[in-house]
């Protein structure tokens, strides 16, 4: 199969599909890696690795997206790259779906098949593509949120940790899977004093048992939501329901309650926020306020980190990237529930059922095609 990695080109994201490990797996078993030059210099991978590794570099994007059979990326493809995907071609990248109705129209109108990092899952309900950068995030939502709350950046001017005499900062954590797991783990470790809140009360308990004393668990509703955000110094929301639209469990008449100077960070931002005053924002540009709360929403978190992102990503992505090389999609979904899964659009049609409800769009079954 000819695979193409084109380079990423959303606001300062510095991530590469493919690094020149994983693609010595790919050249190794046959298949032709076409990698445009520089897409892996942001993660500290040069282009004489990339050859080394017996990739082909090119220059023009439309070239490798023209002659791939199977395009990898990191993030959802933006407007200027619409157009150079065409029909029966396999993109496989997060594309969250559900919280952007003009890519959705626009890959279906590709007539592509998109299969979606974030929706591949296994019987567990787990989700392996997902895991590695809900990782990373969930850890820098707690860095970005001390920074935050530094006083020249409009915060309220606390130490995340406190000091001896001085009680440490009060963290809200909404969700306890991956992304709030690991957010809990650094707040707590800085001293915060953290409260995770979710819906599972076997996750509580579980919670309960692994975190330090400094973290608490609390059975998520809005009454009590209501009552934690006005003592809360940084909320982070890390709410996830896969493939669809996040749930808002922060409105906008909350903000009312928060002292001026609160920090909230949407990690939900690319499923479209858990946080309704939440809009994507970017690095150049990651915070705004309103009501004297400041909202960090930015979509692409992990690209700030790229070097650890970039190597935790194939980590998990190019075990399946193999397998759809190998066998092709159609064989490789056929046999494979999790990559199943992923599949979202497939030649117009949209075959993942939270997508088509948040646009009411036609929902159609993936078995049609396989």
């Amino acid at each position: 199969m000819i695979i193409g990695v084109p380079k990423e080109i959303k606001n300062n994201e510095n991530r590469v599909a493919l690094t020149p490990a994983g693609t010595q797996e790919l050249v190794k078993r046959g298949h032709a890696v076409f990698v445009q030059n520089t897409a892996g210099l942001g993660s500290g991978f040069g282009d004489e690795a990339y050859m080394k590794a017996g990739a082909r570099m090119m220059d023009d994007p439309e070239e490798i997206f023209n002659r791939a059979e199977m395009i990898i990326k990191v993030k959802e493809p933006i407007e200027e790259e619409y157009k150079f995907i065409r029909k029966n071609q396999l993109v496989f990248t997060y594309f969250h779906f559900a919280s952007h109705e003009p890519l959705t129209k626009a890959m279906m109108g590709s007539e592509a098949v998109c299969l979606a990092y974030e929706t591949v899952e296994r019987l567990d309900g787990s989700l392996p593509l997902l895991v590695p950068m809900s990782e990373v995030a969930g850890r820098m939502a707690v860095q970005e949120g001390a920074k935050y709350l530094e006083k020249p950046l409009k915060g309220r001017g606390i130490l995340l940790g406190g000091v001896p005499g001085v009680r440490p900062a009060q963290v809200l954590i909404l969700g306890g899977g991956v992304v709030g797991t690991n957010a809990a783990k650094i707040a707590a470790g800085m001293g915060a004093d953290v409260t995770i809140m979710d819906l599972n009360l076997n996750r509580l308990r579980y919670l309960d048992d692994v975190m330090p004393k400094n973290v608490h668990t609390i059975v998520s509703n809005e009454y009590t939501i209501r009552e934690m955000v006005k003592d809360c110094d940084l909320i982070i929301g890390g709410v996830l329901i896969p493939g669809a639209k996040a749930p808002k469990l922060i409105t906008r008449d909350m903000l009312k309650d928060m002292r001026p100077g609160t920090v909230l960070v949407d990690v939900a931002v690319d499923q479209g926020g858990c946080i309704e005053t939440c809009k994507p924002t970017t690095h150049e540009n990651p915070t705004y306020i309103i009501d004297d709360v400041v909202h960090y929403c930015v979509a692409n978190m992990p690209g700030a980190v790229p070097y650890t992102s970039t190597l935790a990503l194939t980590n998990a992505t190019l075990p399946y990237a193999i397998r759809l090389a190998n066998q092709g999609w159609k064989k490789a979904c056929e046999e494979s529930l999790e990559l199943r899964n992923g599949l979202n659009v497939i030649h117009g049609e949209v075959v993942y059922k939270a997508v088509a409800d948040a646009f009411g769009l036609q929902y159609s079954d993936v078995k049609k095609f396989l």
